[in-house]
């Protein structure tokens, strides 16, 4: 039940962010409101922002041992779990709008990078509709969650939220902490 309440807080967080960012600037080429998260780039409104893109090089992977029943999964480069989608299909997100306010995608500008016990070979990207490039892993478009305040944390494991559950995933690409 504390899944839930960490969900909706975590959309009452993000709803506010973008009602406070409602009143910049109005400028553009026409194509903000008609996109996907209006924008693209600015989906990362959320807490994390640095940690859902990747400026100018490619998105950097690891493992760390998260603990409890999540034990070693996937982490972006400041240490915050990467979560998957179990609604996402053929390697393509299936997470837009407010969902993308609340679990940001990894997104990146060059190729992605594994290191420590992350595999390479597992590594991909994909397409998003706004065009940004999100990261990919044995197949699963990666997210972060705005509920994780700080590395180690997997808040979002097992949490059943915009119609599937999230989970991070083990460096073998297997579902983690369930």
């Amino acid at each position: 039940m504390s899944r839930i309440h960490l969900s909706v807080a975590a959309l009452a967080l993000a709803a506010a962010i973008v009602v406070a960012g409602c009143g910049g600037s109005s400028g553009g080429s026409g194509g903000g409101e008609g996109s996907a998260y209006g924008g693209g780039e600015t989906s990362t409104a959320a807490s994390k922002p640095v940690s859902s893109t990747a400026p100018e090089s490619g998105a950097k992977i690891s493992v760390s041992n998260i603990g409890g029943e999540v034990g070693k999964a996937l982490v972006d480069s400041e240490g915050f779990t990467l979560y998957y989608f179990e609604k996402d299909r053929g390697g393509k997100s299936a997470c837009y709008g407010a969902c993308a306010q609340i679990w940001p995608p990894l997104t990146t500008e060059g190729a992605p990078a594994a290191s420590g016990g992350a595999m390479s070979a597992k590594l991909g990207t994909t397409k998003r509709s706004d065009g940004t490039v999100q990261v990919t892993y044995a197949g699963w478009p990666l997210y972060t969650y705005t509920v994780d305040a700080a590395p180690g944390e997997a808040n979002g494991t097992d949490v059943k939220d915009f119609g599937a559950s999230w989970y991070p995933l083990h460096p073998n690409g297997e579902k983690a902490g369930e």
